[in-house]
């Protein structure tokens, strides 16, 4: 014997859960510009409505922080894609609700490189010539010298 299904209509999910979803949200999130600026903080609160084919279709903030946080929020939640069951061929709208969480990012602090003293490498070329007995006036050692200096960059 068949066991009913639970709802008369197969709600939309996101692939992998709410935990997938909600690592989606944070990893695509962008702190606006105006609101780190300002030092805004706060929840957004997301409505929202998925089609039947799974893609967010409409978007409304019903819990504002503003200072860019809004519209960030709005951007974020339009990129999720949901996976509908058949629901009898009826092309059916759903209404869902998410809040995101603006906390201002900790502020990373990089270590100062430090600076290595600079190096000074020399390297010195000798070439001679030999130089045979003649009545001629013996030739002079050539001396090339080179100097490469490394800054440790």
């Amino acid at each position: 014997m068949e066991k009913k299904p639970k709802h008369f209509l197969k709600q939309p999910e996101y692939p992998g859960g709410p935990k997938a979803m909600s690592k989606f949200i944070y990893e695509n999130l962008r702190y606006p510009k105006q609101a780190l600026e300002a030092g805004k903080e706060g929840v957004v609160l997301v409505e929202y409505d998925i089609n039947h084919e799974g893609v967010v279709t409409d978007t409304r903030v019903l819990q504002s922080v503003g200072y860019g946080c809004d519209e960030e929020a709005e951007r974020v939640i339009r990129l999720l894609k949901f996976e509908v069951g058949k629901n009898r061929g009826i092309k059916v709208v759903f209404h869902k609700k998410t809040q995101i969480q603006f906390k201002k990012p900790a502020a990373a602090v990089q270590p100062k490189p430090v600076a290595a003293p600079p190096m000074a490498i020399t390297y010195q070329y000798v070439t001679a010539t030999p130089s045979k007995p003649t009545v001629e006036a013996p030739k002079k050692e050539q001396v090339f010298s080179y100097s490469i200096t490394y800054n440790g960059k």
